[in-house]
């Protein structure tokens, strides 16, 4: 067999076929507009994101008010109303009490979510605070709201945040009513299932979350100390790492470009020494 000399010249490349070319320039094109536009995405959800932050801020150092009338529910929304501090009053529906999942500072577990019989005939769905999960099975029994003298009609008086419902369930897991199985605060769902007929479409976090700093500990994770629910555990300081986002899919759009430019010029030298 007749082997290759040494420093011989290698035989060039053949030329791509417009085919190929226009299929290079196809795949280029999708991958440009792909990136760029992640990023513009990513650039929304950066201002979102900010005017989030500067909302919650603002409302936590507000004065909490009286929730308001039921005939302007309707009209609230997540952009005039949630993270709003407010008062209400009224009696507990301990028996219909569901259990949503929750993650929290302190570990796995769930939210206790108690419907609050108002004087005018209507409910609020009150998210009282989290228990850790190995109390859930033992819950209806430990639940101090259950165990109180007339629990089903025990008087309450609390401080809170107005929360928007969280329609359909988790990450990939729907909501399963019939099982008593919740992975989301849906409040219309759960008033369905409870049979609560004049329900908010909104619910309140118990409790005003403490002014601490961000990752600073709220109370003992893991722990079965009490008491609980444990309130106040209502996230109001977001991560934002949008902006390190915008840089990574432009400068992926970017390379892109390079990659295309570096091919053109590659193409047009092979077709001037053809």
């Amino acid at each position: 067999m007749t082997q290759p000399v040494a420093g011989a010249a290698r035989p060039p490349r053949p030329l791509r076929s417009p085919a190929a070319l226009a299929l290079l320039a196809l795949a280029g094109v999708l991958l440009f507009s792909l990136f760029a536009a992640l990023g513009w995405w990513q650039l929304e959800r950066r201002a979102w994101k900010l005017q989030l932050m500067e909302r919650v801020e603002q409302r936590l150092h507000t004065t909490p008010t009286p929730l308001p009338p039921p005939a302007q529910w309707p009209g609230m929304d997540a952009a005039r109303s949630e993270y709003q501090p407010v008062q209400l009053q009224g009696r507990w529906l301990a028996d219909k009490t569901v259990l949503t999942q929750a993650s929290t500072e302190l570990g796995a577990g769930f939210w206790v979510l108690t419907p609050l019989q108002l004087d005018g005939g209507s409910q609020v769905l009150v998210n009282r605070g989290f228990i850790p999960q190995q109390l859930r099975a033992g819950w209806p029994q430990r639940d101090p709201i259950a165990q109180a003298r007339g629990a089903a009609g025990a008087p309450a008086q609390l401080t809170g945040l107005i929360r928007m419902s969280e329609p359909g369930g988790g990450f990939l897991r729907r909501n399963a009513p019939a099982e008593g199985r919740w992975h989301s605060r849906d409040v219309a769902a759960i008033a369905q299932a409870q049979g609560l007929s004049e329900a908010a479409p909104f619910f309140v976090d118990a409790g005003i979350p403490a002014a601490a700093p961000a990752g600073a500990p709220q109370g003992l994770r893991g722990s079965e100390a009490g008491p609980w629910p444990r309130p106040g555990l209502t996230v109001v300081r977001f991560h934002n790492s949008h902006l390190v986002y915008v840089l990574t899919w432009w400068g992926l759009a970017l390379l892109v470009l390079g990659a295309a430019a570096v091919v053109t010029r590659h193409e047009q030298c092979l077709r001037q020494g053809a």
